[in-house]
């Protein structure tokens, strides 16, 4: 259908559905009731090469492109939302900054192990006072007289894979005075004196994907470990949430995909009134929506997807196409499992049945990686040129 999806693609495709079905999808109701962050799998997924599919092989991936990337990450996603964040946390957030503005240092030490699945990576820019404005964040990274060690201080919050990460990719604040334009991107090495975690956090959806505080006291980063020029860490945040976004949107076609299936299969099989229920309008009204909204955030991922590619050569930003995606796929989920959950009525709301759970895992998409309130600011500014 698409002449831009080559055999390799659907042969990561197919090789990540084989998987997530046969796999990942067997345990994600347990790993989803226990909370337990699900390392074997994971170390599966980066023996597999979805850990880091758009780095070069040089440094751990396989060299593929962002259909490649976002192909598997539907499929991941479709067995269970929490395999999925971490995945793209893994490729998008952690890798992408380093890949892009990192030195060969940097990228032959903290990309490689992490690319192919064995460390996990994790991007922490979230404060307990500052979600979506970077620029009134409270931790600081001071330079030392000696100006060998930046010196870090504070606490970040809502940090995916916080409480397994071996290496963090942290945004911190080197001169306030200078707002956004004081932010450094640092490579944090967990296993270093002043660094510890804060406690797990209980949510809704996505449980099996570990989240946590991060907290430094005086924790010394050596400025070999800064990614990029010094006052370029906002611009590297803002890369790196474009290239999350898609990776979440394609989170939330994953979800959404999954309820949507579920949802035709229990409309052939359900009977009400001696038929069965996709048999009535309403049922069928609904079916034929969620079809459609499936199918315009396939688009939209898409053509963010193609975008990224395209800003391999030109340099151009692509914020618009990512935040597009990421805000229809994400309200997409949402619609759809809330529609799926009704579909299968009291059924739905059982933990019998995973409705239920793609239902919780859905409403996420909305807020992390920016929220479509986010979302909706970046597509306007991007039409008027307006701030």
């Amino acid at each position: 259908m698409f002449d831009f999806i080559t055999d390799e693609h659907e042969m990561i495709r197919d090789t990540a559905r084989d998987f997530a079905q046969n796999v990942i999808a067997p345990i994600a109701a347990e790993i989803d009731e226990s909370g337990d962050f699900p390392i074997e799998t994971v170390k599966q997924m980066g023996q597999m090469g979805f850990m880091g599919i758009e780095a070069p092989e040089a440094y751990g991936g396989v060299e593929m492109d962002t259909i490649a990337y976002v192909l598997a990450l539907v499929e991941i996603s479709k067995a269970c939302a929490s395999h999925g964040v971490i995945m793209s946390v893994n490729n998008s957030l952690y890798g992408h900054g380093i890949l892009t503005s990192g030195t060969e240092a940097q990228k032959q030490k903290y990309l490689t192990p992490v690319m192919s699945g064995e460390k996990i990576g994790a991007y922490s820019l979230t404060e307990p006072s500052s979600g979506s404005n970077p620029a009134e964040m409270k931790t600081t990274a001071i330079l030392n007289d000696a100006g060998t060690h930046y010196v870090i201080n504070g606490r970040k919050s809502w940090v995916t894979s916080g409480p397994v990460a071996d290496y963090v990719v942290l945004f911190a604040m080197t001169n306030p005075e200078l707002g956004h334009k004081g932010i450094n991107a640092f490579i944090i090495d967990t296993d270093q004196p002043g660094f510890t975690r804060g406690k797990k956090e209980p949510k809704l959806g996505i449980r099996a994907s570990a989240t946590s505080e991060l907290i430094f006291e005086d924790y010394l980063c050596p400025i070999e470990n800064r990614i990029g020029d010094e006052g370029r860490g906002f611009k590297v945040a803002m890369s790196v949430l474009d290239t999350g976004r898609i990776g979440i949107a394609a989170q939330a076609l994953g979800i959404a995909e999954a309820a949507l299936d579920a949802s035709v299969d229990y409309a052939k099989l359900r009977e009400s009134g001696g038929k069965k229920i996709g048999q009535h309008q309403m049922i069928q009204q609904k079916l034929a929506d969620m079809k459609t909204k499936v199918e315009a955030s396939r688009l939209l991922i898409y053509q963010a997807a193609l975008a990224k590619m395209q800003a391999k050569t030109t340099g151009a930003r692509y914020s618009l196409e990512a935040s597009m995606a990421k805000l229809f796929a994400s309200e997409t989920a949402m619609w759809v499992t809330t529609q799926a959950v009704q579909i299968h009525g009291g059924m739905g709301y059982s933990q019998e049945m995973p409705l239920e759970r793609y239902f919780r895992d859905a409403k996420i998409t909305e807020i992390y990686e920016g929220t479509s309130e986010v979302q909706r600011i970046v597509i306007s500014r991007q039409l008027t040129g307006l701030r």
